[in-house]
């Protein structure tokens, strides 16, 4: 049975405190006390950045600076376009069909701005990465939940959407490999959503960030795949396939007519990249080896808590691709009550599900982002933490 959390909360109005909240109070009265943490809760690889991206970085400062170009280096542009189509066997225009982002957390928020602003409806997905739907409410949109379920593989049933839903839904949010849970998305769902949203006027967005992350045969499709891009747009982004978070470098792709007046958008809000990182990013697309090596890593990291979960009876479900792995919280947890006591009990950091929506109940993220020696201690800190928990 659980043990009382009563004493893990703040005495203040901690009634009103969200997971993500309640589990920053507790891990900073602990590293307070001297407590040693390891953090699995973000997904910030603790890698370094590879060094002939640093060193790219450094060659590209100029002592005199001036704004970036509207729709990036052309010479990045290229390098995205190349990726693309060495990755996924597709053909972009660099002209045309990409731009480069500050990172895609920013524009995973501000897209509603754009598409569809007031009044409009964004659909997304839960569990799912909180940013789109956050985005939506601060435009003024209305926000449409599609929950993931793991009979469906964690992917969202459009067959069930209402068709007056469907009619007054301007913007969809796809994220796969899935945030939280680690799912993927067959090619033949992505083209299936594509049409479904071509036929309803509804603009597709998948988030991608995490496609470079993947533990069978099969590398994860993106919906570049689909064929027809027209009201189609993909981001990713170099944060975790290059270890390069702090650099705020990713891309949009897909539709021309919807990638031109984002372009303005970005250019007039001044969130295109400092040229610098461009010139950093382009190293980082145009490297594959440094990527393979930080998947094989990710993988014996997985390995490594797989272990303790199937000894000690825990499962996680979905946990195919990405940098996490969703796993069950034992018999009679909640899914926040758990994560504190991991907190209490060993100095691990996890992220309760229930941070991703009601739908994520039941489970913690578990990040495989810090480096391979603390993810072997961060193991058998957990292997102890079930151990208790089952006496």
């Amino acid at each position: 049975m659980p043990t009382s959390t009563r004493s893990l909360w703040p005495s203040t109005d901690t009634g009103a405190l969200d997971p993500i909240s309640a589990m920053q109070w507790r891990k900073q009265r602990l590293v307070e006390t001297g407590r040693p943490i390891i953090d699995l809760g973000i997904g910030d690889p603790r890698e370094p950045t590879p060094p002939f991206v640093r060193e790219a970085l450094v060659r590209a400062v100029r002592p005199v600076s001036h704004s970036p170009r509207r729709d990036g280096l052309p010479e990045l542009r290229t390098a995205i376009a190349r990726w693309i189509s060495r990755r996924f066997d597709v053909e972009l225009d660099p002209e045309t069909q990409i731009l480069p982002l500050l990172g895609t957390k920013e524009f995973a928020f501000s897209l509603s701005q754009t598409l569809p602003g007031p009044g409009g409806t964004v659909m997304v997905t839960s569990p799912g990465y909180p940013i789109p739907a956050m985005g939506a409410r601060a435009a003024g949109a209305r926000v449409h939940t599609l929950a993931l379920q793991e009979a469906n593989a964690y992917l969202p049933d459009l067959d069930r959407v209402d068709r007056s839903e469907w009619e007054r839904a301007d913007l969809l949010w796809l994220n796969y490999p899935n945030n939280p849970t680690g799912a993927l998305a067959p090619r033949s769902f992505l083209e299936a959503a594509a049409e479904r949203c071509r036929r309803s006027g509804t603009v597709l967005a998948a988030d991608e960030a995490y496609s470079e992350f993947w533990f069978g045969r099969e590398s994860p499709a993106s919906a570049l795949q689909v064929g027809d891009l027209t009201g189609v747009l993909v981001t990713n982004t170099l944060s975790k396939r290059s270890c390069m978070t702090g650099y705020r470098s990713g891309f949009v792709a897909g539709d021309p007519n919807l990638i031109a007046p984002l372009a303005q958008r970005a250019f007039d809000a001044g969130v295109t990249p400092l040229e610098p990182v461009q010139q950093a990013s382009i190293a980082a697309w145009n490297d594959e080896a440094h990527v393979a090596n930080h998947r094989a890593l990710c993988a014996a990291k997985r390995r490594l808590f797989q272990k303790v979960l199937m000894r000690r009876g825990l499962r996680a479900a979905g946990s195919e691709g990405g940098l996490y792995l969703w796993v069950q919280t034992p018999d009679g947890y909640a899914s926040l009550d758990w994560s504190l006591e991991l907190l209490d009990r060993a100095g691990l950091v996890v992220t309760p599900g229930s941070a991703f929506g009601p739908e994520g109940e039941g489970f913690v993220r578990i990040a495989m982002v810090a480096t391979l020696g603390n993810c072997r201690r961060a193991a058998g800190k957990l292997d102890e933490a079930l151990e208790e928990t089952r006496g």
